[in-house]
């Protein structure tokens, strides 16, 4: 699949095809990151093969709500939302300008998404109302919440979880990014969240743990917390950086700064990844 090309994907992707969708959000994200030649690039490498997985097969995008609490995720959510026919490719291009619709931080404005949250820690909260208020209408809806590691840093977090725990609230699915990483540096040097997934089914709650760079292991996550009816979590752990060569160890993953050459080098690895995937 070449670099800003739609996808039109069947109603049950192959693993191949999806795996391929997550390498053009993430070329996608590159080039709307690379307009400043700085930003949230980071978070579209980590979070890639979950947007891909969610926005390619999971969500119903006529009947669900996406609830996407860390804001700063806001280009991964461009780039998947454009990718399958939600957002205009074309808007992509003016990502991070001033007067765009398509702010490098989500907002209130920010088109096809239910909410999204600037201060962290209060999607989950947003998407346990929409939750419930599913269920007292009559069903029939589900509800997904992307959430950053960093997050469970906020107390509203866990109060979220367990109103839905108690609720029983099965049509809620947390999509966790366990990438390690928050703009303090490294989570482990800032709070102590381990262990997630314990941590989550204390609460209550259903708890896939994966590779979330694995899109087979994503997706059999995913078909298991449709098949419970308590709240959901999937914790995907991930990389920051996405688990490229092109990119130095060293890089602040949080908030990348790239050159024209590191940009270069960054597209090109996952150009080549995108024809492994394609082929496979």
């Amino acid at each position: 699949m070449s670099p800003g090309e739609t996808s039109t994907l069947p109603e049950a992707p192959s693993s191949a095809e999806l795996a391929a969708l997550a390498v053009q959000i993430k070329l996608e994200s590159l080039a709307m990151v690379s307009i400043q030649g700085f930003g949230y690039l980071g978070q579209a490498l980590s979070a890639g093969e979950t947007f891909a997985v969610l926005f390619g097969e999971e969500i119903d995008h006529e009947t669900d709500r996406f609830v996407l609490s860390p804001g700063h995720y806001a280009v991964v959510y461009y780039a998947a939302a454009a990718a399958v026919g939600l957002l205009d490719r074309h808007q992509l291009a003016g990502y991070g300008r001033d007067g765009a619709l398509l702010e490098a931080i989500s907002t209130e404005r920010t088109p096809g998404v239910d909410l999204t949250c600037g201060s962290l820690g209060q999607g989950l909260s947003g998407a346990v109302g929409y939750a419930l208020a599913a269920r007292l209408a009559g069903g029939g809806r589900r509800t997904f919440a992307f959430l950053s590691d960093g997050e469970m840093e906020e107390g509203q977090v866990w109060e979220a979880a367990m109103f839905a725990a108690h609720h029983g609230l099965g049509d809620l699915v947390v999509a966790l990014d366990a990438n390690g990483s928050q703009v303090d540096g490294p989570i482990t040097d800032v709070t102590t969240i381990e262990p997630i997934a314990e941590k989550w089914a204390a609460f209550g709650w259903h708890v896939e743990e994966v590779d979330g760079h694995d899109i087979g292991a994503l997706r059999r996550a995913f078909a298991a917390c449709r098949a419970d009816d308590r709240p959901s979590v999937v914790v995907a752990r991930t990389d920051i950086l996405g688990r490229l060569r092109s990119i130095p160890d060293t890089a602040d993953g949080h908030f990348l700064k790239l050159d024209v050459e590191l940009e270069a080098a960054i597209r090109a690895e996952l150009e080549g990844i995108g024809r492994t995937a394609s082929h496979a």
